[in-house]
């Protein structure tokens, strides 16, 4: 796996949504979530939205390479009010994908576990024997010639799981530099993966809200 350097998109951040107790941005592809352990990567999407928020404080990640709805909390309350509507699954997420290779069917689940691969780390593997459950549940959107435009469902949390799983069942998400060859990697300048859709509960009320980005492909 080629080790890239870090070059993160400097535009301005889209802010979804700012009260009391939320912050929501679309995270753009290509940023970190939070510092790195070097030097050069220190910017990130944490360091950018407490310049603008002082009181920002991290709830969640996205993968560097992947985009779209993420949500900080601005007060420790509401940083543990969503802290277990993660741990307990509660939030809907929902993930528009490109995936190599023609999908057959419509729908469809993925129910295989993930394990960190040590030798290679960051990147995950399918254990059987010792993995962690995780779940994807997915649906086709479209198709083309040569490749499948799919919304991802996670029921499951685990690092890299809907690359991992893309690609067990036979379709990585195109620009995949962990997981892709070099087909895959070179049909898309980005990896083509949007977390669309975020619902959750308020917490100030427990009213559902919904957060939406507009898939960039």
């Amino acid at each position: 796996m080629e080790k890239l350097h870090y070059q993160p998109p400097s535009a301005p951040l889209t802010i979804l949504h700012a009260d009391a107790d939320l912050l929501v941005v679309d995270k753009p592809s290509g940023l970190l979530s939070v510092p790195g352990k070097a030097a050069e990567h220190a910017d990130c999407l944490e360091t950018r939205m407490r310049n603008i928020y002082p009181d920002t404080l991290l709830v969640h990640r996205l993968d560097m390479d992947t985009s779209g709805v993420m949500v900080f909390a601005r007060n420790k309350s509401a940083q543990r009010h969503l802290g277990l509507q993660f741990e307990k699954r509660q939030m809907q997420k929902t993930y528009h994908a490109i995936v190599a290779g023609i999908v057959r069917d419509d729908t469809g689940l993925v129910d295989l576990p993930l394990i960190v691969d040590w030798p290679n780390r960051p990147l995950q593997k399918v254990d059987l024997e010792t993995g962690k459950p995780a779940q994807t549940e997915w649906r086709v959107r479209s198709r083309s010639h040569n490749s499948t435009y799919v919304e991802l469902y996670p029921k499951t949390g685990r690092s890299h799981q809907l690359r991992v799983h893309m690609l067990a069942i036979g379709h990585p998400i195109l620009g995949d530099r962990f997981y892709g060859d070099s087909d895959v990697i070179s049909r898309m300048d980005r990896l083509a993966l949007h977390a669309s859709m975020l619902r959750l509960r308020h917490p100030t009320g427990g009213a559902w809200c919904e957060f939406i980005a507009k898939s960039p492909f």
